[in-house]
């Protein structure tokens, strides 16, 4: 992938990069694996706006993931490299000896015609890819898609460009450093993928107008000092004043902006060798 920078023919363009799409293999998905997607605007079931700055945007349709990687032991053949409006990273699709076609996120350097394995035996090639279960990988390669319970599927590590490692073993869990610098234990039979994943240079995009904005379903924020004290607690003053409060907090009153919001006795607080920094 590489970042494509445009002539400063208008005002929004003399900042704005975007992606040049170079690694997509083709542009039309594959219609099986799509599902609607009924978009909320950010109201509830009254109609009444529960979460504020969402609405409009393209109309999607959401691509059916495999993160479980459950064939086990069945070599699978990358078709494609698509596109995914859902998520950050680039998706592959691939298909099975008998012709089944699923949807997997694509790792970094990975190319159509390569072939991937999901098992849970140990000899296994270590290639971006593959899936293994934590105890076959060795400790630091770069993995991603990793499951926090058996037979889940994949929940951390899945937005572009992150990766996370094996730092030790230790009896039946892994200690495993996620890309926050929290290290967590995960169990020795959770499943990973090896590599990283692709889409590498998306945090270094530049977004260069309000309208692309609108394009992703995002709408306009209002910065509380400039509201008025009927409408939140930072509102109001004559002229150019401060927001008065002494901790910045949120329409509701709640403090903001680097406040902790994690439950102090949360269930997953024991399996949290070192907390993200």
């Amino acid at each position: 992938m590489g970042i494509k920078k445009h002539k400063p023919t208008t005002p929004s363009l003399r900042w704005t990069q975007t992606a040049d799409f170079a690694e997509l293999t083709t542009d039309t998905p594959y219609k099986p694996l799509l599902r609607p997607m009924k978009r909320t605007g950010g109201r509830n079931a009254y109609g009444r706006i529960t979460v504020r700055h969402q609405g409009g945007g393209h109309k999607r349709l959401y691509r059916l993931i495999d993160f479980k990687r459950d064939r086990l032991d069945e070599w699978a053949k990358v078709l494609t490299v698509e596109y995914d409006p859902n998520r950050s990273s680039r998706i592959m699709l691939v298909e099975y000896p008998d012709s089944q076609k699923r949807y997997c996120i694509a790792p970094l350097e990975i190319k159509v015609g390569d072939l991937i394995i999901s098992s849970c035996k140990a000899e296994i090639e270590i290639k971006p890819g593959n899936c293994l279960s934590l105890r076959h990988i060795p400790v630091g390669v770069s993995i991603h898609n990793i499951e926090l319970a058996k037979g889940k599927g994949a929940q951390v590590v899945r937005s572009a460009g992150s990766s996370a490692s094996i730092t030790a073993k230790e009896g039946t869990m892994a200690h495993v450093r996620l890309p926050s610098g929290e290290v967590r234990l995960v169990h020795l039979d959770c499943r990973a993928t090896i590599g990283q994943v692709s889409n590498i240079e998306h945090e270094t995009l530049t977004i260069g107008k309000a309208g692309r904005k609108r394009w992703l379903g995002i709408r306009p924020t209002v910065r509380g000092l400039a509201m008025n004290p009927v409408d939140h607690p930072h509102g109001g003053g004559e002229g150019k004043s401060g927001q008065g409060n002494p901790h910045p907090v949120t329409p509701w009153g709640k403090p903001t902006k680097g406040y902790k919001t994690r439950k102090p006795n949360k269930y997953s607080d024991k399996f949290i060798v070192k907390k993200r920094r």
